[in-house]
């Protein structure tokens, strides 16, 4: 039987289902891992720092970002209403952007480059303005990757140094990965009505081919990738406070 969900993270539809599923939690914890592997890798670890930094992007990507996206054309099928969304999304990134404000008024005013480009990043992608010239391939690696890593890395470092350059670069490259694997499958769930077709061994046998078969192998990828990042950013830290 199709798994019909339009995600393989998505809960049934309805209630306090529905807000589980717009936080996109396995997409949500890997791109806040960016976030605590920025702050690891800077020379001056602070706590609070990252700490604040992690509410932040969980505000305005976890929240706001999601509830932008799920706005636009209703890709998770969920049941909130429009109004509920678009409180979501104003509040959250509100609230992430007077945390960056405060954290920019207490460390370096440069950080305040990084709240505008956030804010701007988070309703350009989400919402395809500028005639979708941002919601693609190029800037998702940036937007969701490297950017928080760079976010994280010069609030605690107050600079931006080679080596946040480099760890940017994994994380967009993660990050491309990532997107490469959830737009088959994406497209898999909610655009293709059938899949017909069989595979071929040349032991003889045969199988099958459905859209579960062009799914599985990607959603696991996914699950084990979602999973290498966040203990690598665990790890990270574990070694800078320990």
């Amino acid at each position: 039987m199709t798994d019909a969900r339009p995600a393989f993270y998505a809960l049934a539809p309805g209630g306090w289902r529905d807000y589980v599923t717009l936080l996109h939690p396995p997409y949500t914890l890997w791109h806040l891992s960016y976030v605590a592997v920025g702050a690891a890798i800077a020379p001056h670890f602070d706590a609070g720092v990252l700490g604040l930094t992690l509410l932040a992007f969980f505000l305005a990507l976890g929240i706001g970002a999601h509830a932008l996206d799920e706005l636009n054309g209703r890709p998770l099928q969920t049941r909130i209403s429009s109004r509920t969304l678009g409180a979501l999304a104003v509040v959250s990134v509100a609230g992430a952007s007077a945390i960056g404000v405060v954290v920019a008024v207490q460390r370096d005013l440069w950080l305040l480059a990084f709240v505008a480009a956030g804010c701007l990043l988070v309703a350009a992608y989400n919402l395809e303005l500028l005639g979708g010239v941002l919601h693609g391939d190029l800037w998702f690696a940036l937007a969701w990757g490297a950017f928080p890593l760079l976010t994280a890395f010069f609030a605690s470092a107050r600079e931006l140094r080679v080596e946040a350059v480099v760890a940017a670069g994994f994380a967009a490259l993660l990050s491309h990965a990532q997107r490469l694997l959830s737009t088959q499958v994406r497209d898999m769930r909610r655009r293709v009505a059938g899949v017909s077709g069989r595979i071929e061994w040349q032991d003889g046998r045969a199988e099958p081919v459905d859209i579960g078969t062009l799914t599985r192998v990607p959603e696991q990828a996914l699950r084990a990738l979602t999973g290498a990042v966040v203990l690598l950013a665990v790890a990270l830290v574990l070694m800078r406070v320990t």
